[in-house]
C-alpha cells in the first residue's frame, strides 16, 4: 500500500514538472535569448531524470518487474529529460542568435 503511495506521490511529482517545461521551451524559443535561462539549472534537473530513470532500471533488476504505476513514472522520467534536452538545445541555439547580433552590431561600429 505504502509502495502505491509513493509511486502516486512520484508520478504526480514528474508529472507537475513535465507540465511546466513546454512553458519553459516556448518562452525561451519565442524570446531568441538566453536571459532568464540557466544551463547549470537543467543540466541539474536533467541528471536528477537519470536518476529517477537509474532508480527504475535498478528496481526492475532487482525485483524483475516494476509496477504498472512505476511504468507510467519511468515513461515520464523519458519525456521530461528529453523536454529538458529540448530546452539544452534552445539555450545553445539562443546563445548563437546572441552572438551573431553582437558580432554584427560590432562590425556596425
Amino acid at each position: 500500500m505504502l509502495s502505491t503511495l509513493s509511486t502516486i506521490c512520484e508520478i504526480i511529482m514528474v508529472i507537475c514538472f513535465g507540465a511546466s517545461w513546454p512553458f519553459n521551451i516556448i518562452k525561451a524559443y519565442k524570446a531568441r535569448s538566453t536571459k532568464g535561462t540557466s544551463l547549470l539549472f537543467m543540466s541539474l534537473i536533467g541528471i536528477g531524470y537519470l536518476g529517477g530513470i537509474g532508480c527504475k532500471i535498478f528496481t526492475l533488476i532487482e525485483k524483475g518487474s516494476l509496477t504498472p504505476l512505476s511504468y507510467v513514472a519511468f515513461a515520464f522520467y523519458f519525456i521530461n529529460l528529453a523536454m529538458v534536452t529540448a530546452g539544452v538545445i534552445i539555450y545553445f541555439r539562443n546563445k548563437k542568435i546572441e552572438n551573431a547580433a553582437a558580432s554584427e552590431k560590432n562590425n556596425a561600429e
